[in-house]
């Protein structure tokens, strides 16, 4: 019998009583790992009525005690950092190594929330008017929730509740029903941190538990990393029902490269960063634009995307997995099968086959030249092991396409020239920029800033907006008197302060 995912409500694991479950299978060989049991409504509900309970008394928790949690958390997620990685890897697809990378990535953020006291620190000014001082408070705002996406089942979650909760909130997460075992081990180790219970619960389930947190009276704010099209629907219910609302959504990405660049940097970071973890990162490097006569390389870049083969997750050869789905695969395929009757097709992956694995969700490294804006391939994200490979004359024309891009998550420039720098970062209208670095995803000292339609919001996951999106500011005006009387004043009918 296949493992049964529980739910984590006030503290305890627990099996939900639903009819409705979902097998969770590997997408090597469509092995059924475990099966996870959506939430009912009621248990929903048992999730944000423990949170809210727990608000209370974790609000005023000191703010010390919160950050020691965070440190004792950590040190437990780099202790057992190798095991994430291969309950992700299993559950995922992605090799060792890019699996190993998802839980660094998410345990780069816990340490950021063991630095929550200095982030959240007020302000002051004395003597504002008369003997009066002004300063700001930063305090939690009560429950919230975090809804994750497959592609990344550690990092994607440890964006959001370890800084949640080091602002003093509690926290229901709803992670991807397609790779729970991740998140369960995540709760774990919390746990064993010494969290107290109720701050952290997790439920399971699909849009009707969705929709539920969304439209919840007790929940007050909603992350959220997924497609567009779900994304749209989070952010237009979440607002209607007066949650504080973040969704990082869709994208495509474009990597420019201008003749003056170093050819071996451009097509090694080029390989990895548009088939690694198989294409499925709202990150990846989609379109590559070769700029005048870098457009000569792009026959040798075939040459070396093609090399990448997939394979299993412990498959130390393999340069990334299979997709999550047999509907992702099919998607991929179909995209494919049309980008063949737009574009030039310098390497097809439809057929990709791995030895003793012929069910898993395979695509090989699939390579298009001489793409344009109105082909299909470029308007849709692919989400899967495709770059678009387009030739424009100039640095300006570059520029254009990008702009009219409807996303604008994440771009890159590679090039020897400090001023085709500058005016790339200055006017591309994206909000992640890397100069060199074809991945620009920020520390998390920073924050993950997507633009236009890759993001529905207006404060940014991790980072300094991460403590503004999940706190509210208090400002106090006061006066105390030491040796002043009031007596014979007349009462103050304006606004002004004296």
């Amino acid at each position: 019998m296949s493992r049964k995912i529980p739910l984590f409500i006030n503290g305890e694991f627990m099996q939900g009583s639903s009819d409705q479950t979902l097998p969770v299978t590997s997408p090597a060989t469509q092995e059924v790992l475990a099966e996870v049991t959506f939430a009912t409504s009621r248990e929903v509900d048992f999730a944000v009525a423990s949170a809210k309970e727990a608000f209370e008394t974790w609000r005023e928790v000191p703010i010390s005690d919160r950050a020691r949690l965070m440190l004792r958390y950590q040190a437990l997620l780099k202790e057992h950092h190798d095991e994430l990685g291969e309950i992700l890897a299993k559950d995922t697809g992605k090799t060792f190594e890019d699996a190993k990378g998802d839980v660094w990535r998410g345990i780069e953020v816990v340490e950021q929330a063991a630095n929550i006291a200095s982030a959240m620190m007020g302000e002051t000014v004395e003597n504002v008017a008369g003997g009066i001082d002004s300063y700001s408070y930063i305090q939690p705002l009560g429950v919230c929730v975090g809804i994750t996406p497959f592609n990344f089942p550690a990092m994607l979650p440890l964006w959001m509740f370890p800084m949640a909760i080091a602002c003093g909130n509690t926290f229901v997460l709803k992670p991807s029903e397609q790779v729970p075992m991740t998140p369960v081990r995540l709760v774990e180790l919390f746990m064993e941190a010494g969290a107290p219970k109720g701050i952290l619960n997790m439920v399971h389930g699909g849009a009707e538990q969705v929709d539920q947190l969304l439209n919840h009276p007790d929940t007050r704010s909603v992350s959220f990393v997924g497609s567009s099209h779900v994304g749209e629907h989070v952010y237009k219910t979440a607002t209607a029902a007066g949650k504080r609302v973040q969704c990082m959504m869709g994208a495509k990405n474009h990597m420019v490269i201008m003749p003056d660049a170093d050819k071996n940097a451009v097509l090694n970071a080029l390989v990895g960063a548009s088939v690694g973890a198989a294409g499925q990162r709202c990150m990846a490097i989609s379109v590559a634009v070769f700029v005048g006569e870098a457009a000569q390389w792009i026959p040798e870049l075939a040459e070396r995307v093609a090399k990448a083969r997939p394979g299993a997750w412990d498959d130390g050869g393999a340069a990334y997995g299979p997709l999550i789905s047999k509907a992702a695969h099919a998607r991929v395929l179909d995209l494919i099968a049309k980008g063949k009757s737009e574009a030039n097709c310098l390497l097809d992956g439809s057929d990709c086959t791995v030895e003793g694995m012929p069910d898993g969700n395979w695509v090989g490294p699939t390579m298009f030249s001489g793409v344009t804006p109105e082909m299909t391939i470029y308007k849709e994200e692919i989400f899967g092991p495709v770059l678009c490979c387009m030739e424009l004359e100039t640095l300006d024309e570059a520029l254009a396409v990008i702009n009219a891009n409807p996303m604008g998550n994440g771009t890159s420039i590679f090039t020897a020239s400090g001023g085709a720098a500058r005016k790339y970062q200055h006017e591309v209208a994206v909000g992640q920029v890397g100069i060199n670095i074809p991945i620009p995803v920020p520390l998390p000292f920073f924050s993950f800033t997507g633009w236009r339609g890759s993001f529905r919001g207006d404060l940014h996951p991790y980072g300094k907006q991460a403590v503004r999106f999940y706190t509210e500011t208090k400002t106090v005006t006061a006066r105390w008197r030491y040796d002043e009387s009031e007596a014979g004043k007349q009462p103050n009918m304006s606004i002004n302060l004296r």
